[in-house]
């Protein structure tokens, strides 16, 4: 149906431009341009009167031509003003500033259509319906429940943002889980234009609640039932889209079909693609009834100042009750009520064209009416920075505001009943994906993953992830993608968005190279009892040891790891390259230790610690290599944090190729630069911050 439709689309400019053609032709030879209403003269000779040339049958011969100017001239108005038509650049229809709404729900399209996305068919060429005002606001309803639907709904809401051209408002019924994914998501991509309204789920739940529903969607696929009674009184029309809808074209020519609807029509739908609704799928199939192949509410334009004035919501309520006595449940949730509505009320329905409710690839960039705006207070932060500065890339990176999607994958979390849990937390890039099946296999608590990746990396994460047993069998691992923007690898900020969404009392705060003792999640759950860190503001810390055997016989015991120490197959960790890092830990009274021990901070002293999970946050100046432990640890000690060595914990470092961070380290004069200089005025604000206590730290460092 699409390439019969763009067949017309192009026959009908192509025939305009072929009388458009000659028409310019004929005014540029014979008649010149006009200016002030009076014709300029062809040939120097015509301006003057007295020329011979100049007779009375050539003056009617000119007045007649100026005639036909005039008649060819309106000829070509009117063709222009047809081929504007045919183009979508018609008269629009404005419509006041209304908020619509964008609901999603997870997958209530039937099970045998083909339909994954919206399409290049562009309706409003071929109907020369009225297009949209650039500025008109486009709303758009979708249900959206759990973290497999946010992820769905990202994909879906790219694909609407790479073609509009309109402001959009999407309405969102969401969970408390789609909520909390879908909320920070929106806040961290910052496009402009776009507003986002949440609408409770679990309140809309006891509405829909009475009906028996076989689809997977489960409860949530009935919600888009009652979005006339949720959306906003004020709201006249709405675009409503499935989770698994992808578009390829600009959303505003699916929203001027609105203009399209007659009479009593207040829902445009797609007429289903299967047999479904016709009943002859295996013997005894016994569908819902439905007008003919019945429609696919995938897609569906909503007219709700109507469907309120119609009392849909009664009309839908006594169709379900009566259809439900005998059918004894919904098979395609929603769509098996909105068909059974229709089957008796068939002038409510608009049909859209197939193109709006199927998978096709087709599509063109549309420009935007409104300017990019971003936070002004994000503005004003960057214009205080000096551009000449040598450091300016690292200072700006402070400020840079990341996309940020929450528990890409499905995430469950039961709290211990003694309160004692405690969440490993670690960041990763793609190149060190690896090390999560032997992180899972050596701890079996909650984890909290921030992955710095691309959005095609995302992707390839996610194909990982599903493909490994180990992950897939582990639902209390929060994976948490910040999306790739600027030039350095910001390993404060993820760290502190794994920090920040942990759902236990106390965290272990790791990195991804490191693999935990086997029943290090055990012992440190028992060490913050006996340590009552509930009451008391310590960080207790873990021994860390590396070795350079990418094949290791991991230690199961102390006494295994301290005869391993003895043979040279592990070392204290960084002994060789950067002793001050974890010098104080006192590895010497660590091996004969059996108690806890306290030890005392010194300058670049930067161990893994557990702590409450109301610690302070890492410094945002300090992204790829460099000082980015080191500062956190000062500010613990800063505020009183009190270091413990756990004398029975381990953790062992995996050899892996540098990082780009740490080349670019070494090799750049001016990145240790700018490290420095980042590192002087952290002291300087730990100072101001924090007092005369603060001053040991410039002594420490001037004497280092």
């Amino acid at each position: 149906m699409l390439g019969i439709c763009r067949g017309r689309r192009k026959f009908l400019a192509a025939s305009l431009t072929v009388l458009f053609v000659p028409a310019i032709t004929w005014i540029y030879l014979f008649a010149g341009s006009f200016e002030d209403g009076k014709p300029v003269s062809l040939s120097p000779l015509e301006s003057q009167p007295h020329s011979p040339r100049y007779t009375a049958s050539s003056q009617r011969d000119r007045e007649s031509l100026e005639v036909r100017m005039r008649e060819v001239e309106e000829e070509n108005r009117v063709l222009r003003k047809q081929l504007s038509l045919a183009q979508g650049r018609g008269p629009s229809h404005h419509r006041g500033n209304h908020s619509k709404t964008y609901s999603m729900e997870e997958g209530t399209g039937d099970s045998e259509s083909l339909r994954a996305g919206i399409v290049a068919g562009n309706s409003s060429e071929c109907g020369q319906q009225p297009a949209v005002e650039k500025c008109e606001t486009i709303h758009v309803a979708i249900v959206c429940a759990g973290y497999n639907a946010s992820r769905d709904v990202v994909t879906l809401v790219k694909s609407v943002l790479f073609h509009r051209r309109n402001p959009l408002h999407f309405h969102l019924v969401a969970d408390a889980i789609a909520k909390q994914i879908l909320a920070t998501l929106f806040q961290t991509w910052m496009v402009p234009a776009v507003r986002i309204d949440f609408y409770d789920a679990d309140e809309l739940k006891s509405e829909v609640s009475w009906i028996p529903n076989k689809h997977y969607s489960g409860i949530y696929g009935l919600m888009k039932l009652v979005l006339t009674k949720t959306l906003p009184s004020n709201l006249e029309r709405v675009i409503v889209l499935d989770t698994d809808i992808t578009f390829a074209t600009d959303i505003a020519e699916l929203w001027a079909v609105f203009h399209k609807f007659k009479g009593q029509q207040v829902l445009g739908l797609v007429e289903n693609q299967s047999d479904w609704y016709l009943g002859n799928l295996w013997k005894n199939h016994r569908p819902w009834p439905a007008l003919g192949r019945g429609y696919n509410t995938g897609v569906i334009l909503l007219l709700l100042d109507k469907l309120r004035k119609m009392k849909w919501e009664q009309m839908w309520r006594l169709t379900a009750e009566r259809e439900l006595m005998s059918m004894l449940s919904t098979s395609l949730a929603d769509q098996d009520i909105f068909n059974a509505v229709i089957k008796q009320n068939p002038f409510l329905v608009y049909q859209l064209p197939c193109f709006w409710n199927v998978q096709l690839s087709d599509h063109t960039r549309s420009e935007q009416c409104y300017r990019d705006v971003s936070d002004l207070k994000l503005q004003k932060q960057l214009s205080e920075l000096d551009e000449d500065d040598l450091c300016y890339e690292f200072r700006r990176e402070r400020f840079t505001v990341h996309r940020t999607h929450l528990y890409f994958l499905h995430y469950e979390y039961e709290p211990a009943s003694d309160n004692t849990d405690v969440t490993l937390v670690a960041q990763l890039s793609m190149d060190r994906l690896q090390m999560l099946e032997a992180i899972c296999k050596h701890w079996e608590g909650p984890i909290s993953l921030a992955l710095y990746l691309s959005d095609a990396e995302a992707q390839q994460f996610l194909r990982y992830a599903q493909g490994s047993e180990v992950l897939m069998s582990r639902h209390n691992v929060g994976y948490h993608i910040v999306y790739k923007e600027g030039q350095f690898y910001p390993v404060n900020l993820l760290r502190n968005v794994a920090m920040k969404h942990i759902s236990t009392p106390y965290m272990f705060l790791s990195d991804i190279d490191f693999l935990p003792m086997y029943g290090l999640y055990e012992y440190l759950r028992k060490s913050v009892t006996q340590l009552d860190l509930a009451n008391t503001k310590k960080a207790l810390i873990i021994p860390a040891f590396e070795t350079l055997r990418y094949r290791l016989s991991f230690p199961k015991s102390k006494a295994e790891l301290l005869s391993m120490l003895d043979m040279g197959t592990l070392f204290t960790f960084r002994y060789h390259v950067w002793t001050k890092g974890h010098a104080p830990t006192n590895f010497a009274k660590w091996r004969t230790a059996t108690t806890p021990y306290r030890v005392e901070w010194e300058a670049d002293f930067e161990p893994y610690v557990v702590v409450r999970k109301d610690c302070p946050e890492y410094d945002r100046r300090f992204v790829g290599f460099g000082w980015n432990k080191v500062a956190h640890i000062m500010e613990l000690d800063a505020q009183e944090y009190e270091f413990t060595v756990l004398p029975n914990a381990y953790m062992i470092h995996m050899p892996h190729a540098p990082s780009f961070d740490i080349t670019k380290f070494r090799s750049n004069k001016q990145y240790r630069i700018c490290l420095k200089t980042l590192k002087e005025e952290f002291q300087q604000d730990m100072s101001r911050h924090y007092g005369f206590a603060a001053l040991k730290y410039l002594t420490a460092e001037n004497n280092s």
